[in-house]
């Protein structure tokens, strides 16, 4: 007896063989259809993770090669690995953040030994810039001429920012002169003898001037022994110092301070507090009438002691002088280089250079502007003026026979050689270098400053401004240098 149950159902074989068929048909279909699959795999697995990974480089949307290497790096490396990579990159920075600033540093450092180095120099007195051999003598339609004096000019100074020029004459009078435009800005006029008491200026010939570093004060001297001190900005007078026995010839601040040299025919000198408008001392020496005066930054000056034929050191603090001898005849003029050399010029036609450390010149250039007169009764052109440009190599010279002489100094200041002349018709009373160096300024006169032996008719009274040109530099000499 038969059971539902237990009878199994009866397949149709139509039904078994097309069931057959569809599995073979799967089962071939798994090898064409495996790439689909699998990426439909990574699709749907891409949803959950973020790293993407391909079999061939065929399969997979086409990305930009750049990108492509890129993102294979970041599968590559491992998150120790790009720590390690990112801590390189960061001392590789540092290395190169560490290497310019030592450059920068060691620039700096260079450049500020440099300068230490040069104020150690210029404080002994030994800083020596070669600036003579790259000058060229100027053209003279570049020489400009300031007149406004009516009679010889005796001295002039220069500003320390090269911006004004202050002269003073025979006439009395004061002039402040713009540098670049050469245009008077103020002038003092002079007072007529006997009128003292009510003018204000001078009323005797001016010899000397003097102006302080800062351009505060701006101090005079004249023939009547007295001292003038004047507002240096807007010409205003301020003090009169009364004292010398003589006339005034010599003036001269010391640098960075407000103390003030005076020098006087009379054989003294004297130091004055302008500040506080006061006297301070009076130091003897010299046998016969002081005729310049010059100083810098120490406490000491220089002077020239006409024709008792010394040149002498003043230390002020200590109250002593050292005594030097050179010319035969007056020394009517005196500069210093730096702190320990100085050059002079005098009567005798000869211009001497002179250490500090040493009794006589160590170097001297007799008959330095030539000589005049007939034959066989020559006279040496005096010296009338000398100039230095500070801690350089270079000064100049001036006198009447229509030249001014710039001179070289050898090394250490050993020897002096003729540069070039500049034509200057006249008696050049005064000259100074500005601070830059870059040019030398003449006071021009018809007479001597300090008398009337000569008369030089047609040379014309006047501030001749000097342009010192400057070789250009030769690119193979550069090379070679670099």
């Amino acid at each position: 007896m038969s059971s539902p149950f237990f009878n199994k159902k009866k397949e149709n074989p139509k039904l078994a063989k097309r069931g057959k068929n569809t599995a073979a048909l799967k089962r071939k279909g798994d090898g064409d259809s495996g790439g689909k699959s699998k990426l439909r795999a990574k699709k749907h697995n891409s949803e959950h993770n973020e790293e993407i990974s391909s079999d061939s480089e065929t399969e997979g949307p086409v990305v930009p090669r750049k990108r492509q290497s890129n993102e294979d790096y970041d599968y590559d490396e491992t998150p120790q690995e790009k720590k390690l990579r990112l801590a390189k990159r960061y001392l590789e920075q540092l290395k190169e953040e560490e290497e310019d600033k030592a450059e920068e540093d060691f620039f700096e450092t260079d450049l500020i030994a440099g300068r230490l180095q040069e104020d150690v120099l210029e404080q002994k007195g030994k800083l020596q810039r070669l600036i003579a051999k790259d000058l060229i003598p100027p053209d003279a339609s570049e020489i400009r001429v300031l007149r406004g004096h009516k009679l010889p000019i005796t001295c002039l100074v220069i500003s320390a920012d090269d911006k004004y020029i202050y002269s003073a004459a025979k006439d009395c009078s004061i002039i402040k002169w713009d540098f670049e435009s050469g245009k008077k800005l103020h002038t003092i006029p002079g007072g007529r003898k006997g009128t003292e008491d009510r003018h204000v200026g001078h009323t005797a010939h001016i010899l000397c001037m003097a102006i302080s570093s800062d351009g505060k004060y701006l101090a005079t001297g004249d023939m009547n022994k007295l001292i003038m001190i004047w507002e240096a900005e807007t010409c205003k007078h301020l003090y009169k110092f009364t004292g010398h026995k003589g006339p005034v010839s010599g003036l001269s601040f010391r640098r960075g301070t407000h103390d003030l040299y005076s020098a006087s025919h009379d054989r003294s000198v004297k130091v004055w507090n302008v500040d506080e408008n006061a006297y301070v001392e009076t130091l003897f020496g010299h046998q016969d009438a002081i005729t310049g005066l010059d100083s810098l930054s120490r406490e000491l000056c220089v002077t020239a002691g006409g024709r008792d034929h010394s040149v002498r050191v003043w230390k002020i603090a200590e109250e002593s002088q050292l005594v030097f001898h050179g010319h035969e005849g007056s020394i009517d003029c005196i500069q210093l280089i730096n702190e320990e050399h100085m050059i002079t010029g005098g009567d005798d036609g000869s211009v001497s250079l002179w250490s500090v450390n040493k009794k006589r010149p160590l170097s001297t250039v007799k008959k330095a502007h030539g000589c005049h007169g007939d034959a066989g009764l020559e006279q040496p052109h005096w010296v009338a003026s000398v100039a230095a440009l500070q801690n350089s190599d270079t000064v100049a010279s001036g006198s009447h026979n229509s030249q001014v002489q710039l001179w070289k100094c050898g090394q250490n200041y050993r020897k002096l050689e003729p540069l070039f002349s500049v034509p200057v018709s006249g008696f050049v009373n005064s000259l100074k270098f500005s601070s830059s160096g870059q040019f030398l300024v003449a006071g021009v006169g018809q007479e001597h400053r300090l008398g009337r032996w000569w008369r030089i008719k047609e040379a014309r009274n006047g501030i001749y401004i000097i342009p010192l040109k400057r070789k250009l530099p030769n690119p193979e000499e550069a090379t070679i240098t670099e």
